[in-house]
């Protein structure tokens, strides 16, 4: 395959085990994101690829060829971090043109894509700018063009604006995606933050404890989590313990806020250990875990399902109205449109949905396995 192909690779530090079997493939202009919470290896991943580590077993290539024993010097792949380390005594074209420097390019050649980079990242005409100067996102977008002029054939990024506040993530995020696509740059985005990752990438590499869990598009992985896991770091918590019975090609969920009779073929079933799909008209029983999407339900009983609960608290978000309803004793959020009149704290309601919008299972014995259907 062309671009970067990350092969069983494997790093123990100490009676830690880094990464487990880590496999994955990023082909040339996409942007691959690698998400997870803090320690779940996406930094030591990075540092891996881009020879600042060593793995203890598997390999990294870059078009075929292994890049086990080349130096990151050598491997002609861009770092930007979080913090930036912009020089303080040098001005804006001085910082850009040090990779330029490093490959030896001349000088009218190095001013000229200095310009570029500076027009691609949107601040023409600051080469004199002294750095000091900046605003936060100002330097942000010359800490980019540093890392995007010496044309990189991966660029990689490391939480490079959590040091941002919120508002000023927000906007650069989608300006950062613009670039990236705009420049074709093949380029690993490392994040723990799910919407930076949702919004720039191509793929979703979704990491726990060293392994990978899931690798899907941003829709697929939202749509179609792959294990409890992912459904839980997603946000989607409405996870009901429960247990499945199937008999004469009737499947029946049965959980603390009801039973669920589910026509067959009506949702996606997890495979079983073996990798093999459960059989709906096999007699069989066994427990599960069941996902009640949060925005596939309705304040109305016209589904194939209906709920009755009482409304604990209402939280408004902007595009969506969040509720916390007590089912059977237990509370589930679901996010309402906006628009929608959601009744107040203490008022009876009734939520209507259908099985293939709404339910989701995973096999207990298999919830932080990533072998589910998607």
């Amino acid at each position: 395959m062309n671009g970067l192909s990350i092969t069983n690779v494997h790093k123990r530090f100490g009676e830690i085990d880094a990464l487990i079997g880590v496999s994955f493939e990023v082909a040339p202009g996409e942007i691959v994101a690698p998400l997870g919470p803090s320690g779940c290896g996406k930094s030591t991943l990075l540092a891996i690829i881009a020879g600042l580590d060593s793995s203890d077993q598997g390999d990294v290539q870059w078009d075929g060829v292994s890049l086990a024993g080349i130096p990151a010097h050598r491997r002609d792949f861009g770092l930007m971090f979080q913090d930036l380390v912009l020089f303080p005594h040098k001005n804006v074209s001085e910082n850009i043109s040090f990779g330029l420097q490093m490959q030896h390019v001349q000088k009218e050649d190095a001013d000229k894509r200095i310009a570029e980079v500076l027009e691609l990242v949107g601040l023409p005409g600051f080469e004199e700018r002294d750095v000091n100067t900046l605003s936060g996102g100002e330097a942000q977008r010359v800490a980019l063009a540093r890392s995007l002029a010496p044309r990189p054939r991966l660029l990689m990024l490391d939480e490079p604006l959590g040091s941002l506040d919120r508002s000023l993530r927000e906007r650069l995020v989608f300006d950062l995606r613009d670039i990236l696509r705009q420049s074709e740059q093949t380029a690993l985005y490392v994040t723990h933050d799910q919407e930076e990752a949702f919004t720039l990438a191509d793929r979703v590499v979704l990491m726990n404890t060293g392994r990978i869990e899931q690798i899907d598009t941003p829709q697929d992985l939202y749509r179609r989590p792959a294990s409890v896991f992912v459904a839980r770091f997603l946000g989607l918590n409405n996870l009901l313990d429960g247990t499945l019975q199937t008999h004469d090609g009737n499947m029946e969920v049965i959980t603390q806020v009801g039973r669920f009779l589910i026509p067959p073929h009506e949702i996606d079933l997890p495979r079983l250990k073996d990798d093999k799909y459960l059989d709906s008209d096999e007699d069989d029983q066994r427990p599960v875990t069941l996902l009640l999407r949060p925005d596939a339900v309705s304040l109305k009983a016209d589904g194939s399902f209906q709920l009755y609960g009482t409304v604990q608290e209402t939280t408004f978000r902007g595009s969506t109205c969040r509720a916390v309803i007590l089912v059977n004793g237990l509370p589930l959020r679901f996010d309402f449109p906006a628009a929608v009149s959601v009744p107040g704290a203490g008022e009876a309601v009734t939520l209507g949905f259908e099985a293939h919008q709404a339910l989701q299972l995973f096999f207990v014995d298999s919830a932080s396995s990533s072998a589910q259907d998607r």
